[in-house]
């Protein structure tokens, strides 16, 4: 009975020993099966439906030269020529003025005489439809016909832009129903010319637009999802590089793990936001289509 207790005892005291040698060793197992990879969702965003885009319509200016003259441009008459060439055109109904429209044209008649530019764009980068939107007009879409010349009349005014395909369109388009008209009288590089201006709009209908914060924060968040990704699919070579089971793999697991937790969080967030987006894009297209 004795010996058996002897080696009992000798069997725990070598198994005591070997645990102490080993101790290590099956910390490194524990840690290497104690600590797991993390999986990012995997759940798809969804896209972002896209806003009736607003529309503008504008060809090359028109710079037609000519001898200076005596002539008085009026814009009451040139609006009229104007619709004299829609109605000769399959009836079309008559453009009604609208005053921002007409402040558009004037500011921009004048703007070109002052700066002696001959374009849509501002030498400041202004376009057409900012610029119409800066004196209020809210459009779903605009043209603008720019010329630069001396005319016997404002028959021939119109009719030279009539004989411009892209002018043309723009005085026979059926969606416009407003416009504003403009023609001044200046000194354009040393030479003493008449700029006319037609800005031509279809206003946007009273229709609740789709937030824009919300769709910065979109934005946002999906930028920051991507650098996570990026981060993680950097990290995850890391951790294939490195031993399994040193703490150096263990801190780098932690770290992709944190990684992972915060695109976890983020992305279920952001589709969330896409979704309501999108709701609010819905309704505003279908406003405007009813409204058309």
């Amino acid at each position: 009975m004795e010996k058996y207790k002897v080696i009992i005892l000798v069997v725990l005291i070598l198994a005591l020993s070997l645990v102490f040698v080993f101790q290590g060793s099956i910390m490194k197992v524990y840690n290497y099966f104690g600590i797991n990879l993390h999986r990012p969702d995997g759940a798809e965003l969804g896209n972002i439906i896209g806003q009736v885009a607003r529309e503008i319509l504008t060809s090359s200016p028109l710079n037609i030269g000519g001898k200076e003259n005596q002539v008085i441009l009026v814009k009451e008459k040139v609006l009229a020529e104007t619709n004299i060439q829609r109605y000769n055109n399959n009836m079309l109904p008559p453009l009604v003025e609208n005053a921002k429209l007409i402040a558009a044209a004037q500011a921009k008649a004048e703007d070109m005489l002052k700066n002696e530019y001959f374009e849509h764009i501002s030498p400041s980068g202004v376009n057409s439809g900012q610029l119409v939107r800066s004196f209020g007009y809210e459009y779903m879409t605009m043209g603008e016909n720019l010329i630069r010349g001396n005319f016997s009349g404002e028959k021939e005014l119109v009719q030279l832009w009539m004989a411009s395909p892209g002018h043309r369109a723009n005085i026979l388009n059926t969606r416009f129903t407003e416009i504003g008209v403009a023609v001044a009288k200046g000194t354009y590089k040393g030479q003493t010319v008449w700029i006319g201006v037609q800005e031509f709009g279809l206003q946007l209908p009273n229709c609740p637009e789709a937030d824009v914060v919300l769709k910065a924060k979109i934005d946002a968040n999906k930028k920051k999802l991507n650098q996570l990704y990026s981060q993680m699919v950097a990290k995850e070579k890391e951790i294939d590089a490195e031993g399994k089971g040193s703490e150096k793999y263990n801190a780098l697991v932690d770290q992709y793990n944190n990684l992972v937790s915060q695109y976890n969080i983020l992305n279920p967030e952001t589709k969330k936001f896409i979704s309501q987006y999108n709701v609010q894009v819905n309704a505003f297209n279908e406003c405007v289509n009813v409204n058309e």
